[in-house]
């Protein structure tokens, strides 16, 4: 990945990542699934994660989940993690799964 950065959604940082190889952007799944779901910390939201790729995979996604990177990423501690990344069209397919209030803003 070439740069690393934050964007913010309802003011909650989300951790992305561009790939200028395949000129697309990497968006943190458990950054993205927090903020929809207001989980209160990172571990509720990837143990929400975990049991939602479960879900995912019952139903099929798999070739979704398969394609799903991982990238290191930078973690609330400061050390370099690694964390499940999608693309754009990726993470739009998983946000469909993720039943939220917050839907109406996106």
């Amino acid at each position: 990945m070439d740069m690393e950065n934050l964007q913010l959604f309802e003011d909650q940082p989300i951790r992305t990542a561009w790939n200028a190889v395949e000129e697309e952007w990497y968006f943190s799944i458990v950054d993205v699934v927090s903020v929809l779901t207001e989980q209160p910390d990172a571990r509720h939201a990837s143990t929400y994660w975990a049991v939602l790729k479960k879900r995912l995979n019952e139903e099929g996604a798999e070739q979704l989940l398969t394609n799903c990177k991982q990238l290191k990423l930078k973690a609330a501690d400061g050390k370099r993690r690694l964390t499940d990344v999608a693309n754009t069209e990726q993470l739009l397919r998983i946000i469909q799964s993720i039943p939220s209030k917050n839907f109406a803003t996106i």
